[in-house]
C-alpha cells in the first residue's frame, strides 16, 4: 500500500437505482464492483469506499486520491442493471449528490488517513418535506460557511432531489471545518430555532427517526 502523501482527496457522492437483474446476477455484479473498488484502494487510486442500499436505490460515498475517480471506474459490472437519472442534457447511470453539510475539507491524503480503521462505516437517509427543503439548506450551508460546529471528521451529507444521503464513521472522530474547538457555533442556534424536526418526513423502519440507517452492499477503507 503506498505511503500517505501530500495528494488532494476527493470527496464523492452519488445515486443509482436498480431496474434490472435477478437477485443473483445483482449480486454477482456487486461482488465484481466490490472487487474493483479494492483494486483501486490496493493501487492508491482510492481510499475509501462504500455502497448502500434501500429498496433498489443504491447511495455510494468514496474518496479519491490524487485525482477524481468516476464511479464507472469501479462499478461498470453494475450498469447494465441500473435505472438511467436524467441529468442536464443527457442520461447517467449514477446521478450525481451535492454536498451540502461536513465537519471538516481534507488537507492532503496524509491528513486524510485514518489513524486506525473504524469500527462501522456507517450511511443513512433521509426524506425532506419539500415546502422546509430549501430552508434546512440554507441553515447548513450557513454553518458549513461558519465552520465552527463539532461533529465527525468523516461525516459528509448530499442531496439529490428530496433525498439526503449521509456518510459517518463510528467511533466518531470530532473536530470543526476550522479545527478550533473553542469557539461555540451560533449557526447551530439558528437552525435549532427553526424546529429541525419540520423539515422531515421519517421513513418507514426509521422509528420516527429524521435519518433512516442503511445496510451496506460493501463498505471498505484503508
Amino acid at each position: 500500500m503506498p505511503e500517505p502523501s501530500s495528494r488532494p482527496v476527493f470527496r464523492c457522492e452519488y445515486r443509482g437505482r436498480l431496474d434490472h437483474g435477478s437477485a443473483a446476477q445483482r449480486a454477482a455484479a456487486v461482488d465484481r464492483c466490490a472487487a474493483n473498488a479494492q483494486s483501486l484502494m490496493d493501487s492508491g487510486a482510492l481510499m475509501t469506499v462504500a455502497l448502500y442500499f434501500y429498496g433498489d436505490q443504491l447511495f455510494l460515498y468514496y474518496e479519491a486520491l490524487g485525482e477524481p475517480v468516476e464511479p464507472q471506474a469501479f462499478l461498470a459490472p453494475l450498469d447494465p442493471l441500473l435505472a438511467r437519472w436524467p441529468q442536464k442534457e443527457q442520461t447517467c447511470t449514477w446521478a450525481q449528490m451535492y454536498p451540502i453539510y461536513w465537519h471538516s475539507v481534507p488537507r492532503d491524503e496524509a491528513d486524510w488517513q485514518r489513524p486506525k480503521p473504524p469500527v462501522r462505516r456507517c450511511g443513512r437517509i433521509a426524506l425532506l418535506r419539500h415546502e422546509t427543503m430549501f430552508e434546512y439548506c440554507y441553515h447548513h450551508f450557513a454553518i458549513v460557511q461558519e465552520g465552527l460546529l463539532q461533529g465527525d471528521k468523516y461525516q459528509f451529507i448530499s442531496l439529490h432531489e428530496d433525498l439526503l444521503f449521509s456518510y459517518f464513521e463510528e467511533p466518531r472522530t470530532y473536530t470543526n471545518i476550522r479545527r478550533d474547538p473553542e469557539r461555540p457555533s451560533r449557526a447551530i442556534d439558528a437552525w435549532t430555532a427553526v424546529d429541525p424536526e419540520a423539515h422531515f418526513i421519517p421513513l418507514p423502519g426509521s422509528n420516527g427517526a429524521n435519518f433512516l440507517m442503511l445496510p451496506a452492499c460493501f463498505a471498505l477503507g484503508r
